[in-house]
């Protein structure tokens, strides 16, 4: 819950340290989602739906990007991964944005330059679709229960 997390970088490094220790309970729960090594091309993906070519923020920007930045506070471990805090709010637009993009227009539009070419390309936009499913269920039970998201980038 919202109220739950504090916006203090020690503290989310520790709790999201905690949350990445109970990930496979979280994730069969439907409460945690994560994306190894592709998650930029899946924010690639999905800038697709810029159709002006703005690369302004907008929906397409909420699910892998969107939220506010949790600055390090005073002596801080600044190898401690970015954390990224979505309010309810920003939860429910990246939903919404999720439910209602088409996979299959913004794969036509950029599959072919996320590796989606040649013989592999079922492979990867199976790869793609899976990713964005995943993410389409956790930004809707996250949004329905009125919840903010917490995300760490851990390269």
């Amino acid at each position: 819950m919202e109220s739950e997390i504090r916006e203090d970088h020690t503290w989310l490094t520790a709790y999201m340290a905690k949350a990445w220790g109970d990930h496979a309970v979280e994730y069969a729960a439907g409460v945690a989602d994560s994306i190894s090594k592709v998650w930029d091309s899946v924010n690639d993906l999905y800038t697709a739906a810029d159709v002006a070519g703005t690369r302004a923020e907008g929906p397409w920007t909420l699910p892998i990007y969107g939220g506010r930045p949790v600055t390090h506070g005073p002596g801080a471990d600044l190898p401690d991964p970015p954390m990224i805090i979505m309010d309810p709010p920003e939860v429910s637009r990246a939903a919404d944005f999720l439910a209602a993009v088409s996979f299959d227009e913004l794969w036509n539009a950029v599959g072919a330059g996320l590796g989606g070419g040649g013989p592999d390309e079922a492979l990867f936009r199976q790869e793609y679709l899976e990713h964005h499913e995943s993410l389409r269920g956790f930004y809707a039970r996250a949004a329905s229960s009125g919840h903010a998201v917490v995300k760490a980038v851990w390269a």
